[in-house]
């Protein structure tokens, strides 16, 4: 019997995730459910716990990404499944840097789940190609450039263009360059309409 630990914050997807495992009760057991990816660790101290589906954003701005990290270094014979609904660009690539076992979007049905749970049980790794395809105004995530999402980053973060050079190691009109092949692109006029649009859509969350 596989022992789960749920970390999730939404209600409504937490209680689907719940129905989940109770659906397949022959070989999963709920162990305990956390809104707060800060709680992890301590849960998997207190009692065993074979598989986590570790939510991304959690209660209390914690980041599961984090967490996956320190409990795959705490607890390394313990399998994470990353599940999120946020497109956010950078999320497979931090959760395979997290040593994270596995990565699915919530936006599944129950069976694809439980089979990426199985597979990730039986020792394999599953994580999709790429991220959800999603519309920015004009354009759609797929069409920036990996330059420009990471200018766009940054706009959300609420820096000035000189910052996001040196933190790019390039010139203030490069920046202003991807810039304005962004608006172009997306038809926005100007900065903080990109800023607003890619944070709103979950493109990047510079938070996490």
């Amino acid at each position: 019997m596989v022992r789960v630990l749920i970390v999730e914050d939404e209600r409504l997807v937490q209680e689907t995730l719940v129905q989940y495992i109770r659906s397949a009760s022959d070989r999963y057991q709920l162990v305990d459910v956390t809104t707060d990816a800060a709680n992890t660790a301590m849960i998997c101290k207190s009692c065993k716990v074979d598989l986590i589906l570790m939510d991304i954003c959690t209660a209390n701005d914690s980041s599961g990404l984090t967490a996956a990290k320190n409990i795959k270094e705490l607890f390394p014979e313990i399998k994470v499944i990353m599940v999120t609904s946020a497109p956010e660009y950078r999320f497979i690539e931090k959760a395979q840097e997290a040593k994270a076992d596995s990565f699915w979007y919530k936006d599944v049905s129950e069976s694809e789940l439980l089979h990426v749970m199985d597979r990730t049980m039986a020792g394999e790794r599953i994580y999709p190609d790429k991220t959800p395809e999603i519309t920015i105004g004009q354009a759609t995530s797929y069409e920036f450039t990996p330059k420009e999402l990471e200018v766009l980053l940054h706009l959300s973060s609420g820096i000035s263009l000189q910052k996001i050079a040196d933190k790019m190691g390039v010139s203030v009109d490069t920046v202003k360059t991807h810039v304005k092949h962004l608006q172009e692109k997306t038809g926005c006029t100007g900065k903080t309409q990109l800023a607003i649009l890619a944070s709103r859509s979950k493109l990047v969350l510079p938070e996490y």
